[in-house]
């Protein structure tokens, strides 16, 4: 079977997530910070009338902030029940993946502060860490991003 994936950068690897959970890819905007908002949180931001939570995925999986660029993007997903904003530094491409290419993950990175890791995409020259994005937040987080808009 094949699947499609968004492709883009953070921190110079390659991460893929389901196109099927991707409503839109926006350049950077205007982003409200909001007090007592979680590390990771960077505001909300109003996308055609709606209020939308922002998270900065750099900070949510540990790695250095940076400052945005032009080829900062933010991505529009549905992340369980609810639609936010996934700041990234770039988006690179769809790609179309058959299932055999997909490879589990080792057992050194199988724990539970890595649930969102769904597998390894193995290409020719590279590899790409294929994300779950149900899980890149625990459902507590995401009833309190719910609770912000």
């Amino acid at each position: 079977m094949e699947q499609q994936l968004v492709v883009f950068e953070l921190a110079g690897e390659s991460y893929g997530i389901d196109i099927a959970a991707v409503e839109s890819i926006i350049k950077m905007q205007t982003i409200t910070q909001l007090p007592q908002a979680p590390f990771y949180v960077k505001g909300v931001t109003n996308l055609r009338g709606n209020v939308l939570p922002v998270i900065d995925l750099r900070l949510r999986f540990g790695l250095e902030a940076v400052e945005s660029s032009r080829q900062t993007r933010i991505i529009i997903v549905t992340m369980g029940r609810i639609k936010v904003g996934v700041v990234v530094d770039g988006v690179s491409e769809v790609l179309r993946v058959q299932d055999d290419v997909i490879g589990g993950l080792p057992p050194m990175v199988s724990t539970v502060n890595s649930a969102f890791l769904k597998g390894i995409v193995r290409l020719e020259d590279r590899l790409i860490i294929l994300l779950e994005l149900a899980k890149v937040l625990a459902v507590d987080e995401q009833e309190h991003l719910q609770a912000i808009v």
